[in-house]
């Protein structure tokens, strides 16, 4: 399997709906042909054309088996180094490619999600590649292009436990994802897209209240302090933006934000991305939030010159003056201006590591 880099020099890898289509290749030449093309090369969406290396391959019994090893390349992928696989047999005449989910990969039980209830995860965009991919096969070798095309992962039911599935109601395994067949390092589009498809459940599901939290343990306060089911929360993580940008665009009536004091206080500074290498603190504005509060001198020096929003959050909660609020509040003011008058009505929870409340907007 061929890749490449980035400008960074990360190296970039290849998304399971690119692996999935490779694997497709290979399986209904060998079925048209008696010989599997190693490597096999496909066209991705944007035109380029790598080639992927096969694992496997067997031939018999009316049917062609392929898989090809994901490679996400230099990006934490939860799916990198598995084996994704495709079975082709004949279809009757007239059917095209049916797509079938077999072991490891899950298919879809809720409504909201890109693709009807029933249906094997399996996203438009990789569909659409393994389509064009069979036509091509079966023009080279004068097939018929009728085929039934099962999409398989090995260990992806339990690869999907770790992934935002078993909430979107996708059960049974991993979705075959992708929108241009290149997985580009630490972009975290896999997370920013279960984030829409997360809301888009919510939507279809009729929930008129969703919490966005930064992780487990707001996550749990959320849901203690509303009661809200598995569908209605939305693992944002670090990216705020992706939640409120789409939200902007497909409002759902109410939205709680919950999540540390560390998180929300760069939040209210108005970052929107909140991961600890991509933005900090800002510890000169927090020491001016807190003056502005009637905080007095030693009290603004010494959140100025704190070691974390925690250590600033104590030494205000000694001195009596509520910095959580104040920070639940700059958060509400920075949603606000990105939703830009969207009909989602906003409050804002934050919390410490233990999980205790230490401010909320009104």
């Amino acid at each position: 399997m061929t890749s490449g880099r980035t400008p960074t020099q990360l190296r970039y890898g290849w998304t399971t709906g690119a692996c999935a289509t490779a694997a497709t290749t290979a399986a209904y030449t060998a079925l048209l042909t008696g010989s599997f093309p190693d490597p096999v090369e496909i066209t991705l969406p944007k035109g380029q054309r790598p080639a992927f290396a096969l694992a496997r391959e067997e031939l018999g019994d009316g049917r062609a088996f392929a898989g090809v090893v994901k490679d996400a390349g230099d990006d934490p992928d939860v799916t990198h180094g598995a084996l994704v696989c495709a079975t082709v047999r004949p279809a009757p005449a007239g059917a095209g490619v049916v797509f079938q989910a077999g072991p490891g990969v899950g298919t879809v039980t809720k409504p909201g999600l890109p693709l009807p209830v029933g249906e094997p995860a399996i996203n438009p965009v990789p569909r659409d590649m393994m389509r064009r991919a069979v036509t091509e096969v079966a023009d080279r070798h004068g097939g018929t292009g009728d085929v039934l095309v099962e999409i398989s992962v090995e260990g992806g039911e339990e690869l999907a436990r770790h992934t935002w599935n078993p909430r979107l109601g996708i059960l049974g395994g991993l979705s075959i994802l992708g929108t241009t067949g290149i997985v580009v390092p630490y972009s975290c589009s896999a997370w920013i897209d279960s984030i829409r498809r997360g809301v888009d459940v919510a939507r279809a599901a009729g929930h008129r209240h969703v919490a966005a939290c930064t992780g487990s343990t707001s996550e749990r306060v959320a849901t203690e302090l509303y009661g809200l089911p598995d569908d209605a929360l939305l693992d944002m993580g670090d990216f705020a933006g992706a939640v409120l940008k789409y939200l902007r665009r497909h409002p759902i009536p109410r939205l709680t934000v919950a999540g540390g004091i560390g998180k929300l206080t760069k939040l209210a500074n108005g970052h929107l991305d909140l991961h600890s290498g991509r933005s900090q603190v800002d510890f000169r504005a927090l020491a001016e939030l807190v003056a502005g509060a009637g905080g007095g001198p030693d009290l603004v020096e010494g959140v100025r010159g704190a070691n974390t929003a925690l250590d600033a959050l104590r030494q205000c909660q000694a001195a009596g003056l509520p910095l959580g609020d104040l920070v639940a509040l700059g958060a509400r003011n920075t949603a606000a201006e990105v939703l830009r008058g969207a009909p989602v009505e906003v409050d804002v929870v934050v919390i410490d590591r233990a999980g205790t409340i230490v401010g909320r907007t009104p």
